[in-house]
């Protein structure tokens, strides 16, 4: 296993305070992308507090791992994590996609310290991230570069363009992960453009592809460890993961795409998220090493 029990346990409790903030900035926004925010929650908090080459005193060096948040508009959980990481002002979620504010619904590469990139016209990050790894290999630099995808956006051309791309050129440095919630803002995705079976169209692309649950962190931990070590092909990480998870029921509809909920449903949530965090945990203590 990847990860020791410490480091699970660690990782669940990150993960857990990570969604109350993004709860939190959600009920002070009035409204936000809860579902994808909460279904990629655990890939980045395992990023960030696992595998990334980061320094937190200086989030623009230059051999730190790269993470493309393709999926941009999942912005409201990525500004917790950025703001957790100490890279931005707390007080910057309470004014989250208000008038005026540095952090709209997409994080502006610009305004908001630590995102790579902006994302959101969804179908670009692929390519971008194909150029961070391209640049990396001719600079002689060691960095990763990680491309978190929602699966709704993989209707669009230009991610398939580019991962013909990440393949023609071997890009071993470029990790390409899923958030496979299966649920985008007008429906299923299997009802509105069937993917699957995605295992078998990337491997066809020449990646090697590995399906996981994108809810346990060991999971997570061992597909991203054998992600690093292949060395002959780029690798893709489809996760399994459930809209708006933790969210009681609210988990799999694809109707909390977007939403917005008053002080009754925000107090519910809360409640839901404990009684998660603590299902989760419970499995970490009891199958944990």
């Amino acid at each position: 296993m990847a990860l020791t029990k410490q480091e699970w346990l660690a990782l669940e409790a990150k993960a857990h305070q990570l969604r109350l903030d993004m709860l939190e900035t959600t009920h002070m926004a009035g409204s936000g992308h809860i579902g994808g925010g909460s279904s990629v929650m655990d890939i980045l908090t395992i990023l960030y507090h696992k595998f990334m080459n980061l320094k937190v005193e200086d989030p623009n060096w230059e051999d730190r791992d790269r993470c493309i948040l393709s999926k941009g508009h999942a912005g409201i959980g990525y500004a917790s994590v950025l703001v957790d990481f100490g890279w931005n002002d707390r007080e910057q979620l309470k004014t989250f996609n208000l008038t005026g504010s540095k952090m709209g619904i997409h994080l502006d590469s610009n305004k908001v310290i630590g995102v790579d990139a902006s994302t959101g016209s969804l179908g670009h990050g692929q390519s971008i991230a194909v150029g961070t790894a391209l640049a990396a290999r001719l600079q002689g630099k060691s960095y990763f570069t990680y491309c978190i995808l929602g699966d709704g956006e993989l209707n669009e051309g230009s991610n398939w363009e580019a991962f013909m791309s990440t393949a023609q050129f071997k890009l071993n440095n470029l990790i390409t992960i899923v958030d496979r919630n299966g649920a985008m803002i007008d429906g299923m995705t299997e009802d509105i453009m069937a993917l699957e079976p995605l295992v078998d169209k990337f491997e066809a692309f020449g990646f090697n592809t590995l399906r996981i649950d994108g809810h346990s962190f060991p999971e997570l931990a061992n597909a991203i460890e054998v992600a690093m070590a292949t060395k002959d092909k780029p690798t893709c990480i489809i996760a399994d993961t459930v809209k708006a998870q933790g969210f009681g029921g609210k988990a799999g509809d694809y109707r909390w795409h977007y939403g917005a909920m008053d002080n009754d449903g925000y107090e519910q949530a809360k409640k839901d998220l404990e009684a998660y965090y603590l299902g989760r945990k419970a499995v970490a203590e009891k199958e944990g090493i």
